[in-house]
């Protein structure tokens, strides 16, 4: 039996979006060019990842190494990048937000 890992002290900030139906691809092709790379380039998160859900469903997973670096991210960063993508996508995309931390992990 795996035994559990320690803590990582590692910050999870999930953004899922429910885009309306013919909003979709453009949603995910926004995310891949454009708002993924520009987030990933602050240097707040480690890893950030996309999963695509059932119902058209997306979720973006970002690694922040510790606590601090994600409130840096959330005081200095955010205001900008939810401001360009409400100007790409004023209406029909539902927006949730959440923020986890790593308890433990098993490999």
């Amino acid at each position: 039996m795996a035994s559990p890992a320690r803590p990582s002290g590692a910050v999870l900030y999930e953004v899922t979006l429910e885009p309306e139906a013919g909003l979709a691809e453009a949603v995910e092709r926004y995310l891949t060019d454009r708002h993924i790379p520009e987030i990933l380039a602050t240097g707040c998160f480690r890893r950030i990842r996309l999963d695509h859900g059932s119902g058209g469903r997306l979720r973006t997973c970002y690694e922040a190494a510790t606590e601090a670096d994600l409130e840096r991210y959330l005081r200095e960063h955010t205001g900008r990048f939810r401001a360009d993508f409400a100007a790409h996508f004023p209406q029909g995309v539902s927006i949730r937000r959440e923020v986890w931390r790593v308890r433990r992990g098993w490999r």
